[in-house]
Protein backbone atom coordinates (compact mmCIF):
# COMPACT_ATOMS: atom_id res chain seq x y z
CA UNK A 1 0.00 0.00 0.00
CA UNK A 2 1.05 3.56 -0.77
CA UNK A 3 -2.03 5.06 0.93
CA UNK A 4 -1.39 5.97 4.58
CA UNK A 5 -5.07 5.51 5.44
CA UNK A 6 -4.93 1.85 4.38
CA UNK A 7 -1.69 1.25 6.29
CA UNK A 8 -3.13 2.81 9.44
CA UNK A 9 -6.35 0.79 9.15
CA UNK A 10 -4.35 -2.42 8.75
CA UNK A 11 -2.23 -1.62 11.82
CA UNK A 12 -5.36 -0.81 13.83
CA UNK A 13 -7.02 -4.10 12.90
CA UNK A 14 -9.75 -2.44 10.84
CA UNK A 15 -8.51 -4.30 7.75
CA UNK A 16 -7.60 -7.98 8.00
CA UNK A 17 -5.32 -9.79 5.60
CA UNK A 18 -7.13 -12.78 4.12
CA UNK A 19 -4.70 -14.05 1.51
CA UNK A 20 -4.14 -13.34 -2.17
CA UNK A 21 -7.01 -13.06 -4.63
CA UNK A 22 -5.79 -16.34 -6.16
CA UNK A 23 -5.27 -18.11 -2.82
CA UNK A 24 -7.63 -16.64 -0.21
CA UNK A 25 -7.74 -17.72 3.44
CA UNK A 26 -11.22 -19.21 3.37
CA UNK A 27 -11.21 -19.93 7.12
CA UNK A 28 -10.56 -16.29 7.98
CA UNK A 29 -13.19 -15.11 5.51
CA UNK A 30 -15.86 -17.47 6.83
CA UNK A 31 -15.01 -16.81 10.49
CA UNK A 32 -15.48 -13.08 9.94
CA UNK A 33 -19.05 -13.57 8.73
CA UNK A 34 -18.19 -12.01 5.35
CA UNK A 35 -21.36 -11.22 3.41
CA UNK A 36 -19.87 -9.94 0.15
CA UNK A 37 -16.64 -10.41 -1.79
CA UNK A 38 -15.58 -7.55 -4.07
CA UNK A 39 -12.91 -8.71 -6.52
CA UNK A 40 -11.14 -6.95 -9.35
CA UNK A 41 -10.90 -8.54 -12.77
CA UNK A 42 -7.80 -10.55 -11.79
CA UNK A 43 -10.30 -13.05 -10.34
CA UNK A 44 -11.04 -14.16 -13.90
CA UNK A 45 -7.58 -15.78 -13.91
CA UNK A 46 -8.68 -18.05 -11.05
CA UNK A 47 -12.40 -18.69 -11.60
CA UNK A 48 -12.30 -21.57 -9.14
CA UNK A 49 -11.85 -19.05 -6.29
CA UNK A 50 -15.00 -17.19 -7.32
CA UNK A 51 -16.87 -20.49 -7.54
CA UNK A 52 -15.66 -21.58 -4.09
CA UNK A 53 -16.72 -18.31 -2.44
CA UNK A 54 -20.13 -18.64 -4.01
CA UNK A 55 -20.37 -22.26 -2.78
CA UNK A 56 -19.85 -20.89 0.72
CA UNK A 57 -22.82 -18.60 0.15
CA UNK A 58 -20.73 -15.44 -0.31
CA UNK A 59 -21.87 -13.40 -3.33
CA UNK A 60 -19.01 -12.15 -5.50
CA UNK A 61 -19.08 -8.74 -7.19
CA UNK A 62 -16.39 -8.25 -9.86
CA UNK A 63 -15.35 -4.61 -10.00
CA UNK A 64 -14.85 -3.71 -13.67
CA UNK A 65 -14.06 0.00 -13.44
CA UNK A 66 -10.72 -0.63 -15.16
CA UNK A 67 -12.67 -1.55 -18.31
CA UNK A 68 -14.13 1.95 -18.57
CA UNK A 69 -12.76 3.86 -21.56
CA UNK A 70 -13.89 7.26 -20.30
CA UNK A 71 -12.43 8.67 -17.05
CA UNK A 72 -15.83 9.93 -15.89
CA UNK A 73 -17.19 6.41 -16.34
CA UNK A 74 -14.42 5.12 -14.10
CA UNK A 75 -15.05 7.86 -11.55
CA UNK A 76 -18.79 7.16 -11.50
CA UNK A 77 -18.15 3.77 -9.92
CA UNK A 78 -18.06 5.67 -6.61
CA UNK A 79 -21.84 5.65 -6.90
CA UNK A 80 -21.90 1.85 -6.81
CA UNK A 81 -20.07 1.92 -3.48
CA UNK A 82 -22.53 4.54 -2.30
CA UNK A 83 -25.33 2.04 -2.96
CA UNK A 84 -23.47 -0.88 -1.35
CA UNK A 85 -22.66 0.98 1.87
CA UNK A 86 -25.79 3.13 2.14
CA UNK A 87 -23.84 6.29 1.33
CA UNK A 88 -25.62 7.29 -1.88
CA UNK A 89 -25.93 10.96 -0.97
CA UNK A 90 -22.24 11.25 -0.09
CA UNK A 91 -21.19 9.39 -3.23
CA UNK A 92 -23.37 11.54 -5.49
CA UNK A 93 -22.02 14.68 -3.83
CA UNK A 94 -18.43 13.52 -4.33
CA UNK A 95 -19.05 12.74 -8.01
CA UNK A 96 -20.73 16.08 -8.69
CA UNK A 97 -17.90 17.96 -6.94
CA UNK A 98 -15.32 16.17 -9.11
CA UNK A 99 -17.40 16.87 -12.22
CA UNK A 100 -17.47 20.60 -11.40
CA UNK A 101 -13.69 20.49 -11.08
CA UNK A 102 -13.28 18.79 -14.46
CA UNK A 103 -15.81 20.64 -16.61
CA UNK A 104 -13.67 23.81 -17.07
CA UNK A 105 -10.71 21.62 -18.12
CA UNK A 106 -12.72 19.54 -20.58
CA UNK A 107 -14.29 22.62 -22.20
CA UNK A 108 -10.92 24.05 -23.25
CA UNK A 109 -9.72 23.46 -26.79
CA UNK A 110 -6.88 21.07 -27.48
CA UNK A 111 -3.49 22.76 -27.58
CA UNK A 112 -1.78 20.21 -29.91
CA UNK A 113 0.69 19.01 -27.30
CA UNK A 114 1.63 15.35 -27.74
CA UNK A 115 1.95 13.16 -24.62
CA UNK A 116 3.26 9.60 -24.26
CA UNK A 117 2.34 7.55 -21.18
CA UNK A 118 4.50 4.43 -20.78
CA UNK A 119 6.83 2.30 -18.69
CA UNK A 120 9.78 0.03 -19.42
CA UNK A 121 9.25 -3.62 -18.45
CA UNK A 122 11.89 -5.92 -16.96
CA UNK A 123 12.57 -7.47 -20.39
CA UNK A 124 13.03 -4.07 -22.06
CA UNK A 125 9.74 -3.80 -23.92
CA UNK A 126 7.60 -0.69 -23.57
CA UNK A 127 4.25 -0.99 -21.81
CA UNK A 128 1.77 1.55 -23.18
CA UNK A 129 -1.93 2.24 -22.74
CA UNK A 130 -4.20 1.50 -25.67
CA UNK A 131 -5.44 4.58 -27.48
CA UNK A 132 -9.02 4.00 -26.28
CA UNK A 133 -7.97 3.52 -22.65
CA UNK A 134 -9.18 5.92 -19.95
CA UNK A 135 -5.63 7.27 -19.37
CA UNK A 136 -5.36 8.18 -23.06
CA UNK A 137 -8.78 9.79 -22.77
CA UNK A 138 -7.68 11.80 -19.70
CA UNK A 139 -4.78 13.17 -21.71
CA UNK A 140 -7.13 14.13 -24.57
CA UNK A 141 -9.69 15.72 -22.22
CA UNK A 142 -6.88 17.71 -20.57
CA UNK A 143 -5.90 19.28 -23.90
CA UNK A 144 -3.21 16.92 -25.14
CA UNK A 145 -2.87 14.32 -27.88
CA UNK A 146 -1.96 10.80 -26.81
CA UNK A 147 0.85 8.98 -28.60
CA UNK A 148 1.33 6.37 -29.91
CA UNK A 149 -2.06 6.68 -31.61
CA UNK A 150 -4.23 3.88 -33.02
CA UNK A 151 -3.00 1.22 -30.62
CA UNK A 152 -5.34 -1.73 -30.23
CA UNK A 153 -5.41 -5.46 -29.56
CA UNK A 154 -8.28 -7.93 -29.58
CA UNK A 155 -8.52 -8.39 -25.81
CA UNK A 156 -9.92 -6.57 -22.80
CA UNK A 157 -6.56 -5.45 -21.41
CA UNK A 158 -6.00 -1.70 -21.16
CA UNK A 159 -2.25 -2.00 -21.80
CA UNK A 160 -0.05 -3.63 -24.40
CA UNK A 161 3.68 -4.15 -24.86
CA UNK A 162 5.54 -2.92 -27.92
CA UNK A 163 9.20 -3.00 -28.93
CA UNK A 164 11.38 -0.01 -28.11
CA UNK A 165 12.00 0.61 -31.81
CA UNK A 166 8.27 1.03 -32.42
CA UNK A 167 7.87 3.32 -29.42
CA UNK A 168 10.87 5.35 -30.58
CA UNK A 169 9.34 5.82 -34.02
CA UNK A 170 6.02 7.02 -32.58
CA UNK A 171 7.07 8.99 -29.49
CA UNK A 172 10.57 10.34 -30.25
CA UNK A 173 9.13 13.78 -31.00
CA UNK A 174 6.45 13.80 -28.29
CA UNK A 175 6.32 17.06 -26.34
CA UNK A 176 5.87 15.33 -22.96
CA UNK A 177 6.77 11.88 -21.63
CA UNK A 178 5.00 10.46 -18.57
CA UNK A 179 6.57 7.39 -16.99
CA UNK A 180 4.08 5.03 -15.37
CA UNK A 181 5.48 3.96 -11.99
CA UNK A 182 3.02 1.06 -11.56
CA UNK A 183 5.05 -1.58 -13.42
CA UNK A 184 8.63 -1.22 -12.17
CA UNK A 185 8.36 1.55 -9.56
CA UNK A 186 9.12 5.28 -9.56
CA UNK A 187 12.13 6.89 -11.18
CA UNK A 188 13.32 10.36 -10.22
CA UNK A 189 15.99 11.37 -12.73
CA UNK A 190 16.42 11.57 -16.49
CA UNK A 191 19.57 9.51 -16.09
CA UNK A 192 17.54 6.63 -14.63
CA UNK A 193 15.34 6.71 -17.71
CA UNK A 194 18.33 6.72 -20.05
CA UNK A 195 19.79 3.74 -18.18
CA UNK A 196 16.69 1.74 -19.11
CA UNK A 197 17.46 2.33 -22.78
CA UNK A 198 20.08 4.61 -24.36
CA UNK A 199 17.63 5.63 -27.11
CA UNK A 200 15.72 7.80 -24.61
CA UNK A 201 18.54 10.35 -24.88
CA UNK A 202 17.31 11.12 -28.42
CA UNK A 203 13.72 11.85 -27.36
CA UNK A 204 12.72 15.50 -27.72
CA UNK A 205 10.97 15.57 -24.34
CA UNK A 206 14.11 14.24 -22.62
CA UNK A 207 16.26 16.88 -24.28
CA UNK A 208 13.75 19.59 -23.32
CA UNK A 209 13.36 18.29 -19.76
CA UNK A 210 9.62 17.61 -20.14
CA UNK A 211 9.55 14.16 -18.53
CA UNK A 212 7.37 13.21 -15.55
CA UNK A 213 6.76 10.13 -13.43
CA UNK A 214 3.48 9.18 -11.77
CA UNK A 215 3.55 8.75 -8.02
CA UNK A 216 3.15 5.22 -6.70
CA UNK A 217 -0.19 5.96 -5.04
CA UNK A 218 -1.99 7.11 -8.20
CA UNK A 219 -3.47 3.77 -9.27
CA UNK A 220 -4.40 2.87 -5.69
CA UNK A 221 -6.51 6.02 -5.41
CA UNK A 222 -9.16 5.66 -8.12
CA UNK A 223 -11.01 8.76 -6.88
CA UNK A 224 -8.00 10.91 -7.84
CA UNK A 225 -9.01 11.22 -11.50
CA UNK A 226 -10.05 14.86 -11.08
CA UNK A 227 -6.78 15.82 -9.38
CA UNK A 228 -4.74 13.91 -11.97
CA UNK A 229 -6.47 15.67 -14.85
CA UNK A 230 -5.75 19.01 -13.17
CA UNK A 231 -2.09 17.97 -13.02
CA UNK A 232 -2.16 16.95 -16.69
CA UNK A 233 -3.78 20.25 -17.64
CA UNK A 234 -1.02 22.17 -15.84
CA UNK A 235 1.86 20.46 -17.62
CA UNK A 236 0.15 20.27 -21.02
CA UNK A 237 -0.72 23.97 -20.99
CA UNK A 238 2.64 24.84 -19.42
CA UNK A 239 1.07 26.67 -16.48
CA UNK A 240 3.13 24.69 -13.96
CA UNK A 241 6.07 22.63 -15.17
CA UNK A 242 7.27 21.72 -11.69
CA UNK A 243 5.88 18.94 -9.46
CA UNK A 244 2.13 18.69 -9.69
CA UNK A 245 0.46 16.34 -7.23
CA UNK A 246 0.55 12.93 -8.91
CA UNK A 247 3.27 13.86 -11.41
CA UNK A 248 6.91 14.34 -10.44
CA UNK A 249 9.21 16.07 -12.88
CA UNK A 250 12.43 14.19 -13.64
CA UNK A 251 15.68 16.14 -13.21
Amino acid sequence: WYLPEAKTAMQAGQIAYAGKYSAPDYETILASGCGLAIENTMIYHTPEVKEQLEKFGIPVLVERSSYESHPLGRLEWIRLYGVLFDKEEEADSFYETELEKLEPIMKKESCNVTVAFFSVTANGTISVRKSNDYVAQMIALSGGTYVPEQLAEENALSTMNIQMEDFYADAKNADILIYNSTIEGEISTLEELKQKNALFADFQAVQDGNVYCTTNNFFQKSTAIGDFMEDLNKIIRNTDTEEAGYLKKLR
